[in-house]
């Protein structure tokens, strides 16, 4: 049964001090390009001059307005040719290909600019982009960096293009469509006093951008934002999983300090039926059992930091913890006028005994559990139950699930159920990251790694295991285990040549090393 709660009494499951993210399906593109508004206008919200919808014939005008300025020629003579690169090279779009329903949503994020052609309601992305401009400004180093490399080829201040830097063929295009386009900043945020949550995991995510960062001169553009991008999806994607995993042991505790012990095990095989498939899929599982705990966890916390709001008192996630678990019972005469009221008024179908149903929802509960009781019913109301579906949706959608980025997997029948993945382009993105080592004078050296080596990396800096062997939870594994996860690493080392990073130079076993594509000798 779920209960409908009214419009003015529901707490609000989405809380930015632990993720800004409202959980739907997004495209990580369009978060880039809402990212890049945020990172261009210091996290201030922005409103677009251009009021019209923007289309093709639209965007055809503002290439035949260049050419009446005189920047460039032979565009109304090749409308055929303009339109194909601007569908095939410039133009996110959504509907691609029908010719009907499609509509352009924005510009590809190749640029910092290319916020400025967007069509807001094609372009959403549930504040997807908030989070990652929250975990980016953690560093402000790492984002002044990553804001000069996206706005190569744009003088700020004098609002102008700069002739003289050496830019692709579509990141010229998107400049120079852009360059008269104007926005209005609006006034401070609510992201402005938002802090990213999960500490740790926000310095990881910064240091792989800041490793990234040291390509910039050596990757053709469009590599590096894909690049960016996929480490973009893999570290929302690894944050949120992190959270299902350790808030509810965080409510449970009364505090943020608790271990992390989370880990994943990933399928590198590429085959639904491996004999790793059945431990990649068993944490899948379990990640996805833990929703319900996550939900519950989140609704907690949200309700106890109303009410001490209401009160006047600290309202932070680290009092409502402490509260949650050692002061409940200055709130129990609140919470149970709160929720005699949502029993009373609960809008159930007419045909249903709405009381007595709701009673028997909550008999199981301590007569006097008035906040768990609350808390129960907010997790089993129209809102709550929609959030198990939206945060699967958002975790597919981030983790680019079955596409060559992937971090999950699945098949499209029972018999091959979700499962860590590591797509062969995640792969490639994360060795370029772990073949630099931090020189301690704010610089990288690239080093040969063994293939174990970079399994152990890996695992160490994102828990993500492919060789199981040395975890203490398969420290007495049989030998179908063994064997499984033995299958697990030959899939690796052969991934791995297929990237181009390895080969084999010898049967030696210490000559078997991860060859960097690019050298960097900072030592």
């Amino acid at each position: 049964m779920i209960i409908k709660i009214p419009k003015g009494t529901a707490i609000a499951f989405r809380n930015p001090q632990i993720l800004c993210v409202d959980t739907k399906r997004v495209t990580l593109e369009r978060a880039l390009t809402n990212l890049y508004m945020k990172i261009f206008a210091q996290g201030a919200p922005l409103t677009l001059a251009y009021k019209k919808e923007h289309d093709i014939d639209s965007l055809e005008g503002f290439v035949k307005n260049l050419e009446d300025d005189g920047l460039i020629t032979g565009a109304s003579e090749n409308l055929d040719a303009i339109e194909d690169w601007l569908r095939s090279s410039l133009l996110d779009m959504i509907y691609r290909g029908n010719m009907v329903k499609e509509k352009v949503a924005t510009l590809r994020p190749m640029h910092l600019l290319s916020f400025r052609v967007q069509n807001k309601k094609y372009c959403r992305d549930y504040n997807t982009s908030d989070q990652l401009y929250v975990m980016l400004r953690h560093n402000k180093e790492v984002l002044e960096g990553l804001s000069r490399y996206l706005s190569k080829g744009w003088d700020k201040d004098a609002n102008d293009i700069v002739s003289s830097v050496d830019l692709d063929v579509d990141t010229a295009g998107i400049l120079f469509l852009t360059k008269n386009m104007k926005e209005r900043k609006g006034i401070v945020t609510a992201i402005d006093n938002t802090k990213p949550f999960l500490v740790q995991q926000t310095e990881i995510f910064n240091d792989d951008i800041r490793r990234l960062l040291m390509y910039q001169d050596k990757l053709p553009r469009s590599v590096f934002i894909d690049y960016l991008k996929i480490l973009c999806g893999f570290h929302l994607a690894l944050y949120t999983m992190k959270l299902v995993y350790l808030l509810p042991k965080m409510v449970e505790a009364g505090t943020k300090n608790v271990e992390d012990g989370w880990s994943m095990v990933v399928d590198v095989t590429d085959n639904l039926d491996s004999l790793v498939s059945k431990y990649a899929c068993k944490d899948a599982e379990i990640m996805a059992n833990s929703f319900r705990d996550y939900v519950r966890a989140t609704y907690k916390i949200n309700i106890m930091q109303k009410s001490l709001a209401n009160d006047n008192k600290d309202s932070s996630i680290e009092n409502a913890l402490d509260y949650i678990h050692n002061h409940l019972d200055e709130y129990k005469t609140e919470f149970k006028v709160i929720l005699n009221s949502l029993i009373r008024d609960n809008e159930l179908d007419k045909e249903t005994d709405d009381e007595t149903s709701l009673n028997d929802m909550l008999q199981y509960f301590d007569e006097t559990d008035y906040f768990n009781k609350y808390v129960y019913i907010m997790e089993k109301s129209n809102l709550g139950t929609s959030q198990y579906k939206y945060l699967r949706e958002f975790l597919d959608a981030v983790s680019m699930k079955n596409s060559a980025s992937r971090l999950l997997a699945d098949g499209r029948s029972r018999r091959h159920p979700r499962r860590g993945a590591l797509g062969s382009k995640l792969l490639e993105t994360l060795v370029q990251i772990l073949v630099l080592n931090d020189n301690g004078h704010g610089g990288y050296y690239s080093e040969s790694l063994s293939i174990s080596e970079l399994a152990a990396r890996i695992r160490r800096r994102y828990g993500l295991i492919i060789d199981g062997i040395r975890e203490p939870r398969f420290a007495n594994a049989d030998v179908e285990t063994n064997e499984a996860f033995k299958e697990n690493m030959d899939a690796f080392k052969d991934k791995l040549r297929q990237i181009g990073f390895y080969s084999d130079l010898s049967d030696a076993y210490i000559l078997q090393k991860i060859r960097p594509r690019y050298n960097f000798d900072e030592k």
